[in-house]
């Protein structure tokens, strides 16, 4: 964390991480990095030990602009390191330099990052203390946050980004209530029914057709 703080405040070229850091390991580093607008754009190399597919696509989905295997050849990381501040956008010496963006303070910067992995993975949400760890912290804390900053547990935020998605699903696509269930993180249809149910006072199907009628 003190890493990733440091980061925002002295704005490197370029940053290399370890995928087996201790305590934050390199792809939630990689999330916070990335949630941060004062460090969103600094390319960010993953090392990791063993890594195979899945850890790559992983770490490069995340943001990371490439991953290594390590132990790696030092000539090969420095050839890497060369190419990747090659492809940054140069700024001509007469050209003004944007002020680099503030940084987010730790607390949004965590909110951040929990955000966005918990609606990138709705259909199969990870258990809480997994998206704490994703976003750097614990699980009390996690919930803390999300209280002071949004009124509401992750639970909480869970449910309300669940119910958006599926209003917005039944509203714009020709999904089935089967597939909507899925998408949203419901087991069976019948669970996501009896809790659309309970929300909106219709079942999904017919609150489709009272949205489209009324849109006609």
């Amino acid at each position: 964390m003190q890493g990733v703080r440091l980061a925002a405040l002295e704005q490197p070229q370029l940053i290399v991480a370890d995928v087996a850091l201790p305590d934050m390991d390199g792809y939630a580093c990689c999330r916070l990095l990335k949630a941060d607008p004062a460090t969103s754009a600094i390319p960010l190399i993953l090392l990791g030990t063993d890594a195979g597919p899945r850890e790559r696509v992983t770490g490069l989905t995340l943001g990371a602009v490439d991953f290594l295997v390590a132990p790696c050849d030092p000539d090969e990381l420095l050839a890497r390191i060369r190419v990747h501040l090659g492809l940054m956008p140069r700024t001509g010496a007469a050209a003004p330099t944007a002020a680099p963006a503030r940084p987010m303070d730790l607390d949004a910067l965590v909110l951040a990052a929990a955000c966005r992995l918990i609606d990138a993975n709705l259909s199969d949400l990870p258990e809480l203390a997994d998206i704490a760890r994703a976003a750097g912290t614990y699980r009390e804390r996690l919930n803390a946050v999300f209280r002071q900053r949004l009124g509401c547990s992750v639970f909480d935020y869970v449910r309300e980004r669940r119910f958006e998605r599926a209003e917005r699903l039944l509203r714009e696509s020709e999904m089935d209530v089967n597939d909507v269930a899925g998408t949203v993180g419901y087991r069976n249809a019948r669970n996501f029914s009896t809790a659309f149910k309970e929300r909106t006072g219709l079942a999904p199907g017919a609150w489709r057709r009272r949205v489209r009628d009324e849109g006609r």
